[in-house]
């Protein structure tokens, strides 16, 4: 029987990338994205490749939106086998004192919250057959702090590891697996939701490395290297794995956390 993905995020970067690997991989995809014009640009490519593929629209920071869009897929596909919650923002980076609260909780709301909207609401059809569900994370909020301005992402991200061990045990039962993905820097668009404060370099702590901050090749991530791990997540082939962070940076944040 065909296995069904969704994908937050999926209209850009490393969702689109996992978008397409896991096409390939035979699952059939939804998209979930909250910039339509994109969404419907990945839909057409993805199709015009043979791919099966839904996109539906979707703020993840309101349940209403999310919980709908699940039951739009179950509609359509019905069944979910994997997860992958990987909408996010870095949204304004600036001190703590002049973060603004509407920085604070959009960044929050998007990120934890729309991971825990995802999951909440697929659970009840991922647990009729099992499955996995897949979080991005970030190096920032797990092992690098010295992201001066980041306070608000880093702390959505640590919070979404935690969140994915309780799930991991409390799903287990139900046969699904829950892991998170830590990537360091990849090569995607994703630094244009970044917004930085005129008041960010009063905060900075100056860190440089002559060699660069990249051991492994020296040189940013791909999209496709990060898809790669997520497809090996919705596999069968990590069966036994739950729980878990899986940092994906070369090393990156080995030397600058």
């Amino acid at each position: 029987m065909d296995k069904t993905a969704v994908i937050s995020g999926g209209a850009s970067g490393i969702g689109k990338a996992a978008a397409r690997k896991l096409a390939k991989a035979g699952f059939r995809i939804c998209l979930l994205d909250v910039n339509k014009a994109k969404l419907q640009a990945v839909q057409e490519e993805m199709e015009a490749a043979g791919d099966t593929v839904l996109a539906i629209p979707c703020d993840m920071a309101a349940y209403d939106q999310v919980e709908a869009a699940v039951e739009k897929v179950m509609q359509h596909y019905g069944r979910i086998d994997a997860v992958f919650a990987n909408a996010g923002i870095v949204g304004e980076t600036s001190s703590i004192e002049s973060m603004s609260i509407d920085n604070w909780s959009q960044v929050l709301s998007i990120n934890l919250n729309g991971t825990f909207y995802l999951v909440k609401a697929v659970i009840p059809y991922v647990k009729q057959q099992g499955g996995s569900i897949i979080i991005t994370s970030s190096v920032s909020g797990n092992r690098v702090f010295s992201q001066a301005g980041f306070t608000a992402y880093s702390t959505s991200k640590a919070a979404q590891a935690t969140f994915a061990k309780m799930a991991a045990l409390e799903l287990a039962q139900y046969h699904i697996r829950v892991n998170v993905i830590c990537p360091g820097g990849v090569e995607t668009d994703f630094k244009q939701s970044i917004k930085p404060t005129s008041d960010l370099e009063e905060v900075e702590v100056p860190v440089s490395f002559p060699e660069g901050s990249k051991p492994l090749d020296h040189r940013s991530g791909k999209p496709e290297e990060v898809a790669s791990l997520v497809k090996f997540l919705a596999s069968d082939e990590s069966s036994h794995i739950t729980g878990t962070e899986i940092y994906i940076d070369g090393a990156e944040s080995l030397l600058i956390g």
